[in-house]
């Protein structure tokens, strides 16, 4: 975590960044007026599907009847725990085809991702004042890690880390993203027929997690600040929405 054996010599990440901060204040003047551009969206807003519409539906394997396959459009908030992460992300929208390919069997084509960055409370130091300095805020987004089969569950996710005094590319699974395997809670409720809309509820707790990777000088203090990497204790809960169109019903473009 934060706190320093009398043996360790080198600086905590809140002195660390403290410094930081201060070297860029004196240079830049922004210390106090900084307005970071993460600022996390209103969770409230998380299983509504009024914003996705089917524009990233993507295109169909060659022989695929358009008549049987169809775009699956889903939106959740999760609610994710994570080493010493516990946030509700911001809303995630994920789209996809599924559907028979001329040889009988299940396919899948991966359409896109949408989410937004999250405020990690306690900020880059995990105190008060990482909560209150725009320039030691952190914040979390989502993006997808490469790999999903929406017909047993599994998907990747990489999550970025962004702050004023981090690099651009400083994310948790840089290397290698995190796998869920997402269980249901329960049965699926259908919430309309025309159009179609489902709910459904699922979760993780099996899931590991690595170091967060190009985060430049403050890498060691950043995973010991986050509590990564992390083989155990992770939770994510997955309440979803989502919607279906046959491409065969699909507008034209």
């Amino acid at each position: 975590m934060l706190n320093t054996t009398p043996d360790d010599r080198r600086p905590s990440l809140a002195r660390r960044a403290a410094l930081t901060v201060a070297g860029a204040a004196a240079l830049t003047g922004l210390a106090g007026v900084y307005t970071p551009s993460f600022a996390s969206p209103d969770p409230g807003s998380a299983t509504t599907l009024s914003a996705t519409g089917f524009s990233d539906c993507p295109a169909l394997p060659a022989g695929a009847d358009p008549a049987r396959w169809r775009c699956e459009v889903h939106t959740a908030a999760p609610k994710l725990r994570m080493g010493e992460v516990e946030t509700t992300l911001a809303p995630i929208t994920m789209t996809h085809a599924e559907g028979p390919m001329p040889d009988g069997t299940d396919g899948q084509v991966w359409g896109a991702m949408h989410s937004a960055p999250t405020t990690v409370p306690g900020g880059l130091t995990g105190t008060a004042a990482g909560e209150h300095s725009r320039l030691l805020g952190l914040a979390i987004k989502p993006e997808y890690g490469g790999r999903s089969d929406f017909y047993t569950g599994q998907f990747s996710l990489r999550f970025r880390l962004s702050s004023p005094l981090l690099p651009h590319g400083c994310s948790i699974g840089a290397g290698a993203p995190v796998d869920f395997q997402l269980k249901r809670s329960g049965p699926s409720q259908w919430v309309s027929q025309d159009p179609p809309v489902i709910k459904f509820s699922a979760y993780d707790d099996s899931f590991t997690v690595p170091a967060a990777e190009h985060c430049g000088p403050l890498t060691g203090q950043l995973n010991r600040r986050l509590g990564l990497p992390a083989s155990s204790g992770n939770l994510m809960t997955y309440d979803a929405t989502y919607t279906f169109r046959m491409y065969d019903q699909l507008p034209i473009s």
